[in-house]
């Protein structure tokens, strides 16, 4: 039986970088409805007032790779899990996903980093094994992962193209 790579639409990106309509809701949502997964870029602040949504989560969500620009419930989050790649833009992000049943994970230009599922999350034109996701920069680089056969996932712009 054959296995297929699982492609994850890099910010919500199928067909190329789209940088306005990055980690929106809308785009993300367009992308898992087309079957694919998506990496998300997530910052956690916790509430100055404990009683808000204190018994879902001591944390407000927003989506954006530099600064959060679009706040998500949490609920949105779960709702989700099972097709987001969470990756945690700093180290209150990451303290507030701790233990959750999300997939999620931390890295800046680390060669690899393990998400909480135990996938390898791995930097462009690294070594890759069978648990690896391979970040693509380019087309090119994400065809040519698409044929390896011992090769988890790719997270690229292009996953629509592959």
């Amino acid at each position: 039986m054959e296995t297929s790579v699982k492609l994850i639409a890099h910010r919500g990106n199928i067909n190329g970088s789209m940088p306005e309509r990055e980690n929106t809701v809308s785009y993300i949502e367009e992308a898992i409805e087309k079957g694919f997964d998506v990496e998300i870029d997530v910052r956690a602040i916790k509430h100055k007032e404990p009683e808000r949504q204190a018994y879902i989560s001591p944390y407000s969500y927003v989506l954006g790779h530099d600064d959060g620009e679009t706040e998500v419930a949490y609920e949105w989050l779960l709702l989700n899990a099972e097709k987001l790649w969470i990756h945690c833009k700093d180290l209150t992000s990451l303290r507030a996903l701790y233990g959750s049943p999300l997939n999620y994970f931390w890295h800046q230009k680390d060669d690899f980093t393990l998400t909480s599922t135990n996938i390898i999350w791995t930097y462009p034109l690294k070594n890759v094994t069978d648990k690896s996701v391979i970040v693509c920069f380019t087309p090119e680089e994400a065809r040519f992962w698409k044929g390896e056969k011992e090769i988890f996932g790719i997270c690229c712009d292009w996953v629509g193209c592959l």
